[in-house]
């Protein structure tokens, strides 16, 4: 079997394996709640797994390990700021929103519970929310299958359209058939696909280099500033990096998967498993890097002038079997696709949910309800890769912008839904509308240099604080369910299920 066969056979096997579990999970979805939250059901280990999956994308194998490979450590400041958030977000608002959605109207996606938090009669919330996910995600999706079919191109040689229509038909058969189980068990195999290839990889490099002292000689010799963690940063750089851990509490695909836990308890043993995953996932990159510069200064791989971000990629590669190196492609592929579906999934319920259901005011149920998201997934993939059929490379340049526009939009009014009383609707909206628009315009005009999510997630913050103050009027009835939300945030599935009951 010659290496690139060895390669096809696992990307076969990958892809096969993909569709299987979604058609597995289609005989477990009976509605839209299945289709879109897994009946609230997923285990600790899924939802940790799952959410990791979904977040890092393809940055944990190729953009992380090539930044740190061209300039050293300095570039970790973003790991950092992305762990602690996440650490951060599983802790104070997972325990708190899987007890709230369940108890403001049952809601399945972050616009419904914010409207039924709040009582928002007008439906303004849910559907300015849904119009901002639609959009952002839409584009968000395309940047996916443009990185799939670069994938493609880069490493087989496959032509950039036929590799982009390949991933988007997988990702599509799999979300569209399963739903969100599938895509929740799709994202856990490839949770754990990225976190073994990014611990192989510095692994086997070690032992092909000759040991520790040789690694350090080869990093040394090219890099003296390696593990200098400040080295040519500048303050606004390094909280600028930092900031991106604040989009956690505001990102639908990922905080999604704190709704779908099948208690707020679990959320305690999620966290634990989920950050331990990052965590490793991180190391596994910085060892990577270090690994690549040795390996290349030695001769042992062959990294060209400008390709630093595919160090994984080709030490994948060299360092491996045909059939082992094809599977440590997969996990790029993997990352990839794990981002795809849950954006897809998300974005197709603020279709269903969030914008029809709401302007039509049109409660859909059972069967229903699955086919309308089964179409609507359809519709946005389809939109999706109308956008990457064109390779336009502002799209992929969106996803920094998309993370603070989600991560100011919905951060600020998540968090204050679910620690203050006297957020109001009219609030909200004004929340997510100055968050969102301070980052076009921070964004837009790169003021001081700083990145726009952190501007924008205290503009958003302290404009959606202004108006409720304005606007409030006590309600027994929204102070009864925030109490009861706050008392079951630490409820185990018997008593959480009691409660709904009641």
């Amino acid at each position: 079997m010659d290496h690139l066969s060895g390669q096809a056979m696992a990307m076969i096997i990958y892809f096969v394996a993909m569709i299987f579990i979604g058609v597995l999970a289609y005989t477990r979805t009976k509605n839209m709640d299945d289709y879109m939250l897994g009946g609230r059901g997923l285990n600790p280990l899924v939802a940790a797994l799952s959410a990791g999956a979904a977040d890092m994308s393809g940055w944990l194998l190729m953009g992380l390990p090539g930044a740190l490979y061209l300039n050293g450590v300095v570039e970790g400041w973003i790991a950092v700021g992305l762990t602690v958030g996440s650490w951060t977000s599983w802790k104070v608002v997972a325990p708190r929103l899987r007890s709230y959605t369940q108890l403001a109207g049952n809601s399945i996606t972050v616009p419904s519970f914010l409207g039924n938090r709040l009582h928002d009669r007008s439906n303004s919330v849910r559907i300015v929310s849904g119009v901002i996910i639609f959009v952002f995600f839409t584009l968000y999706v395309s940047s996916g299958m443009v990185a799939g079919g670069t994938f493609f191109e880069t490493a087989f040689g496959m032509d950039y359209h036929l590799g982009m229509v390949l991933v988007a038909g997988v990702v599509i058969i799999y979300t569209l058939v399963g739903g969100f189980l599938a895509v929740s068990w799709t994202d856990m195999v490839q949770g754990v696909m990225m976190l073994l290839a990014l611990v192989a990889v510095p692994v086997v490099g070690v032992f092909a280099i000759g040991g520790f002292g040789a690694i350090a000689e080869g990093v040394s010799a090219v890099n003296p500033n390696f593990l200098h963690p400040f080295g040519g940063a500048t303050a606004v750089g390094i909280i600028s990096s930092l900031a991106w851990g604040l989009g956690y509490f505001g990102q639908p695909h990922i905080v999604v998967r704190y709704m779908a836990l099948r208690s707020p308890k679990e959320a305690k043993t999620a966290r634990r498993i989920g950050i331990g995953w990052m965590v490793l996932s991180v190391l596994g990159a910085g060892g990577t890097a270090i690994v690549g510069i040795a390996a290349n200064r030695f001769g042992i791989i062959n990294v060209p002038e400008g390709r630093h971000e595919s160090v994984f990629i080709i030490a994948g590669q060299e360092l491996f079997p045909a059939l082992v190196a094809g599977f440590m492609l997969a996990a790029i592929l993997a990352a990839i696709m794990s981002t795809i579906s849950s954006q897809l999934l998300v974005t197709s319920s603020a279709v269903v949910e969030d914008i029809l259901n709401a302007v039509t005011k049109k409660q859909r149920t059972g069967l229903e309800s699955v086919t309308a998201g089964r179409m609507a997934v359809l519709m946005v993939s389809v939109l999706a890769a109308c956008f990457a059929w064109f390779r336009t490379e502002s799209i992929l340049n969106l996803v920094a912008f998309a993370w603070a526009g989600f991560g100011a939009s919905f951060g600020p009014v998540v968090l204050l839904s679910l620690y203050w009383r006297r957020l109001t609707w009219q609030g909200t909206l004004t929340g997510m509308i100055v968050g969102a628009v301070t980052v076009g315009v921070w964004g837009t005009f790169k003021i001081w240099g700083l990145y726009e999510l952190l501007p924008a997630f205290l503009a958003g913050t302290a404009a959606a604080v202004l108006v409720s103050l304005c606007t409030y009027r006590e309600n027994a009835e929204i102070d009864g369910e925030f109490t009861r939300a706050v008392r079951l945030s630490r409820a185990g599935a018997e008593e959480i299920r009691r409660a709904d009951l009641g």
